[in-house]
């Protein structure tokens, strides 16, 4: 390994939907686990332009990992219909 040191965990809470579609992305880009997708996806999110900031009080179950998830439910949606998250 190249010595980098990982120390701090983040757990997050998603749906066997938004896991599958994980798991799917993952697999289709043959990553050799399922934390390494989870860091791609972050650094290409963090990379990425053009989505709106939350707004002040918003709740965490407004955004989700697929389209048509809690956020849509609770017609919170953004532009692009995912709550105003990118898409996976």
């Amino acid at each position: 390994m190249d010595g980098l040191s990982r120390e701090q965990r983040l757990q997050i809470m998603v749906t066997a939907e938004e896991l599958q579609a994980i798991d799917d992305w993952r697999f289709a880009r043959r990553m050799p686990t399922r934390a390494a997708a989870v860091r791609e996806l972050l650094k290409r999110g963090l990379a990425a332009d053009g989505f709106s900031q939350a707004q002040a009080g918003e709740k965490s179950q407004n955004f989700g990992v697929i389209r048509g998830g809690a956020a849509k439910a609770a017609g919170k949606t953004g532009p692009d219909g995912s709550g105003g998250q990118p898409p996976a």
